[in-house]
């Protein structure tokens, strides 16, 4: 397909050209800040690329926790892994797999390969079912991609914890004074595959509580998370 094409080729070469430290660092903060991932927290990050989040949910969840990344990129998740080696994480683990078809058990999979720590002493077998085991699901820049992202959201259900939390990090037109940026925000999204109109952190309001949201960048990152009942 042409969107793993663009994202093998351009794999080396992803965290420079993408606008990362100017425009769009901000909205991985935000939106992992809005998810707020505790410390002993399991977080799977959807479409994760070659792991910029990684840092900042390693921060969020300590030794304790884990973070597992899913991406249909094997050039992606090459970068991935290389940034996971010089950190020397060893609670992160990484898979290939489609974020609208992945089988839960590719979560449960790379979990095993995620050294915690330890088990949090408050870990309830009746709260965290085996087939379960993510405490929080956040998606950066990918739904927008995915050629079907409300399948993605099925999948993203079927693996988090009734009482988890999901963030969605999206891409929209800018508004505003920022509307002026219009055709470089479109021009980002055409090189990246993005569909600016796909709205995909509806279904975080959709299927939510207590909803946050927030807005960066004149509009052109919506942020949004909840607590997934």
């Amino acid at each position: 397909m042409a969107i793993f094409r663009r994202y093998g080729v351009g794999a080396k070469f992803y965290d420079v050209l993408s606008g990362e430290r100017f425009v769009y660092r901000a909205g991985r903060v935000a939106g992992i800040r809005a998810l707020a991932p505790a410390r002993g927290d399991v977080v799977l990050d959807l479409g994760c690329g070659t792991g910029l989040n990684f840092s900042l949910l390693v921060d969020a969840v300590g030794p304790e926790g884990a973070v597992i990344g899913l991406d249909a990129s094997p050039d992606m998740l090459a970068m991935a892994r290389a940034r996971i080696d010089r950190a020397g994480w060893r609670n992160v683990a990484v898979a290939v797999a489609d974020a609208t078809a992945f089988d839960p058990d590719v979560v449960a999979h790379a979990l095993e390969g995620a050294h915690r720590s330890r088990v949090r002493p408050d870990d309830d077998p009746a709260t965290t079912p085996p087939d379960r085991p993510v405490d929080g699901v956040i998606s950066t820049y990918a739904m927008s991609i995915f050629g079907d992202w409300p399948a993605a959201w099925t999948r993203v259900r079927a693996v988090l914890r009734p009482g988890g939390s999901a963030a969605i990090v999206d891409m929209h037109v800018p508004v505003g004074r920022a509307a002026v940026f219009g055709p470089l925000a479109r021009l980002a999204a055409a090189t990246g595959g993005a569909d600016l109109t796909a709205r995909p952190w509806e279904a975080v309001e959709r299927d939510g509580v207590n909803v946050r949201s927030v807005s960066v960048r004149g509009g052109h990152i919506q942020v949004r998370a909840a607590v997934i009942p």
